[in-house]
This record gives structure tokens, C-alpha cells and sequence, in this order.
């Protein structure tokens, strides 16, 4: 009952379509019918520009965060128990496929990067600063979001299982399905990037 009332919950938490909302109610734009068409922080940047972009990034983060940390306020279990990290994996996937297919926005959401890295903040916060630090490396150098996004999704399984040696069969599981689902939802950004016309964008830019 644990495992489907923190699913249930975190994917809901997941499903609240932040870009889509943002931009129908401040500017009465739809992000998915513009730029890439996807309801995630990037297109909002495109779209919208900086401030709703960093809007939508901030709070895509922040509900990650909140549903991997849900089993900590219900006390589900000691830290680092097994019963305690299973319902924190439980809910990180809930919300990254809430994040990916919102029931609030039939089901067209972003691409789980930004609620991705909510839920491994929460879950594991180092390698989460390993994995942002990869993906401002990557991005600064190429201009490339989607590729800063692969490389740190691959990196957070490798620095899992390498650098912090953890025996955690269901932590190391989680983290090779969470990056799999990044890889697999950012395939068309791989297909231009080999074709070399996916697009670039500068933060810093006015």
C-alpha cells in the first residue's frame, strides 16, 4: 500500500505541467505548439525567454525533490534502510513519468531532465552535484542542452556504481531506468546531433 499511495502521490506531484501552465496564464502561449513542441524548462527559455525559463526549471526541480523526499515525512523507514530507499525510488519514477506524461496536460509533457535532477538531489546528493557539474561542462562547451542532459544522465549510474561503490541493488537499478528514460525521450536530439543541425542556445545571450 506504501508503494502505490507514494506512486499515486508523486505522480501526480510530477504531472503539474509548469511550462504549459506558465505559459497559458502569463502569456496565453502553448509551449508544445512552439519551438521543439516539448513542455519542458529548454523550450521555455526558447519560447518564452529567461525568466519563465528559469520559472519553470526551479519548480520542475523542486517537485522531483519534494516527491523523493515524501517517504522522509511519513517516516517509512531508517535512512539509507532498504525500505526507505525502495519507496524513495518508487516515487523518484512516478514523478519523472508524471513529469514525461502529466495526467494534467493530456499526457504531453517534457522530457524529465529538470525533474530527473529533483529527484536525485534527493536521493542522492552527491551524485547529483556530480552530475550538474558534468552537464555545465558539457553545456558551456557545446551550447548543447540535450547533450549536457545525455552525459549527465549517464554519468549519474556510473558515478553511482564507481565512484560512490554502492551496493544498492535497487539504487544502481533506479539509476540506470532513470537515465535509460532520459536517453530514450531526448532520441530525436540524438538523431540531430549526429546530423549536426540540432540546435544550440546561450544563456547568456541578451
Amino acid at each position: 500500500m506504501n508503494y502505490i499511495l507514494f506512486a499515486v502521490i508523486a505522480y501526480l506531484l510530477g504531472s503539474i505541467p509548469t511550462a504549459v501552465w506558465i505559459g497559458k496564464m502569463k502569456y496565453g502561449i502553448d509551449v508544445r505548439e512552439h519551438g521543439s513542441k516539448n513542455a519542458g524548462a529548454t523550450n521555455t527559455f526558447r519560447t518564452l525567454g529567461k525568466k519563465a525559463g528559469i520559472v519553470v526549471l526551479s519548480i520542475d526541480i523542486i517537485k522531483g525533490f519534494i516527491a523523493s523526499f515524501l517517504p522522509f515525512l511519513f517516516n517509512v523507514g531508517p535512512w539509507q534502510s532498504d525500505a526507505l530507499i525502495t519507496v524513495q525510488i518508487v516515487s523518484a519514477i512516478s514523478a519523472v513519468v508524471g513529469h514525461v506524461y502529466p495526467i494534467f496536460a493530456n499526457f504531453r509533457g517534457g522530457k524529465g531532465v529538470a525533474t530527473s535532477l529533483g529527484v536525485i538531489i534527493g536521493i542522492h546528493p552527491p551524485a547529483a552535484g556530480i552530475c550538474i557539474v558534468a552537464f555545465l561542462i558539457v553545456f558551456i562547451i557545446s551550447q548543447y542542452v540535450s547533450l549536457g542532459a545525455i552525459i549527465a544522465s549517464i554519468i549519474f549510474p556510473t558515478s553511482i556504481y564507481f565512484i560512490f561503490k554502492s551496493d544498492s541493488i535497487y539504487l544502481i537499478s533506479f539509476s540506470i531506468i532513470l537515465a535509460s528514460l532520459v536517453i530514450y525521450k531526448h532520441r530525436q536530439n540524438i538523431q540531430r546531433l549526429i546530423a549536426g543541425n540540432e540546435n544550440k542556445m546561450n544563456l547568456f545571450k541578451k
